[in-house]
């Protein structure tokens, strides 16, 4: 397989404008009491920048860049794209009830942002960053396959449907998040700038979506289950704790636009509790 290239090209008016959508992101989830979502996309931001940074550029050397500081650029980016792809995961697993408008707000920033820089920005250097993937797209894959593996594996060994893991469900996910933002940079002329070939450009596209954020989300859903199998979004404690097996159970029970998270069901479980203790 040939070497994919991630390339982008941008005016720094878009790192400000990014920016300022962050802090609109996080104030709007915190005056919605989304406390742990938010806290979940800054641990993976800076998640996001260890790998980046630490792994892709300071291992596999497979960063550079043009017109920029690629130390601030990284973090600029790891923060963005982490930030907004978890806090969008973390959403899309607890069934949030105003999931479809955190999602149009977020895809409808992905579209526009290029646009508005690009107009308001005209005339600014361009800053130009990419990396090589060939050093580690197979380390990606092997993260990949174990954590949908041992999903496989759950699933096998489950004869209640209630506690089967939703795997399709968990790959739309994974991979929609990741291309919602590939195709936003891609069509905003940022992602693969330069490049001569369609094919060049839905090469990485294609790849990226299906490979990147996608390999993650085995492993976040079980934080998930974990966190909530104990804790409220709004970090109390249950008022009814857990089993990691019960909260998958719970999670399976709830539908997007209902009531999503066990701190709403808990009160109306209180005798059924009782009963069971």
């Amino acid at each position: 397989m040939d070497d994919i290239i991630a390339r982008r090209q941008f005016v720094p008016l878009y790192i400000w404008l990014d920016i300022a959508f962050l802090v609109l992101l996080a104030a709007l989830l915190l005056w919605k009491g989304k406390y742990m979502t938010v806290l979940v996309g800054i641990f993976f931001g800076f998640v996001y920048f260890a790998v980046d940074y630490g792994l892709f550029h300071l291992v596999f050397h497979a960063r550079t860049i043009e017109g920029g500081n690629l130390f601030w650029v990284l973090l600029w980016m790891s923060m963005s794209y982490g930030f907004t792809n978890f806090v969008w995961i973390w959403l899309w697993i607890s069934k949030d009830k105003h999931l479809l408008e955190w999602s149009l707000l977020i895809l409808f920033w992905w579209l526009c942002c290029p646009m508005l820089a690009a107009t308001f920005g005209a005339g600014q250097a361009p800053i130009i960053i990419q990396r090589t993937t060939d050093a580690y797209h197979g380390w990606m894959a092997l993260i990949l396959f174990v954590g949908y593996a041992a999903l496989i594996g759950w699933n096998l060994f489950q004869k209640d449907n209630a506690l089967r893991i939703n795997i399709l469900w968990l790959l739309a996910i994974g991979i929609l998040v990741q291309f919602g933002w590939e195709a936003g940079l891609l069509l905003g002329g940022i992602r693969s700038a330069g490049f001569e070939n369609f094919s060049d450009k839905l090469m990485t596209l294609v790849t990226n979506s299906l490979l990147e954020t996608n390999l993650g989300m085995p492993y976040i859903y079980l934080i998930f289950l974990a966190y909530s199998a104990k804790c409220t979004e709004r970090l109390k404690r249950r008022n009814f704790p857990l089993t990691l097996a019960a909260r998958l159970r719970e999670n399976n029970a709830e539908r997007v636009r209902g009531e999503t998270v066990g701190e709403y069901l808990a009160p109306r479980r209180t005798k059924e509790n009782r009963a069971e203790e």
